[in-house]
């Protein structure tokens, strides 16, 4: 099971996308675990994902997230126009693409 992690300003804007991008995995028998949290929290869970995804409005903590989990950890701003139209399926694909599933 792949654990996403997504990251946004408050934990909250992102709730949408997860629900589409949890909705999409089923769909399709992706087996991961998609959970938000605020940009706060990056150093307790980020440590644990496979990959972290920051909102468009954090996407410019990227380096001091990666130094809070360790530069190993893919680490990806999601794509602007994904986010805003909250394409569940898009971000699921480029997360698929990111891993190698």
């Amino acid at each position: 099971m792949r654990k996403i992690r997504l990251f946004c300003a408050a934990g909250m804007s992102t709730s949408l996308l997860v629900t589409k991008m949890q909705n999409y995995a089923k769909e399709i028998g992706y087996d991961c675990d998609v959970v938000a949290y605020p940009i706060s929290e990056a150093a307790t869970y980020g440590p644990e994902a496979d990959i972290i995804l920051l909102g468009p409005q954090v996407r410019f903590q990227l380096n001091d997230v990666k130094k809070q989990v360790g530069e190993d950890k893919i680490v990806e701003p999601i794509d602007m126009r994904a986010y805003g139209m909250m394409d569940g399926k898009k971000v699921i694909e480029d997360v698929k693409a990111k891993l190698g599933d």
